[in-house]
């Protein structure tokens, strides 16, 4: 798993915000699409493709694309 991979992937869990302006230092909470919903997106996003099991409370920890990849990759 690579940064690259990890950042295109997030993204597409996205519907309105464009790939393009999600990079490693986004703070992906700020984004106005980011909510609940998004939350349960990503988490299942990172279940299926990365077989890792991330909480709420990893997402919460986390504020750019980058520290949540980590948080993933340390699992």
């Amino acid at each position: 798993m690579t940064l690259t991979e990890f950042i295109e992937k997030f993204a597409e869990c996205f519907n309105q915000t464009p790939a393009a302006s999600i990079t490693a230092t986004t703070e992906f909470k700020k984004l106005s699409e980011w909510g609940s919903m998004l939350t349960l997106i990503v988490i299942a996003m990172i279940d299926a493709d990365y077989e890792k099991t991330i909480t709420a409370e990893d997402l919460k920890a986390s504020n750019t694309v980058e520290e949540l990849f980590e948080k993933v990759k340390s699992k």
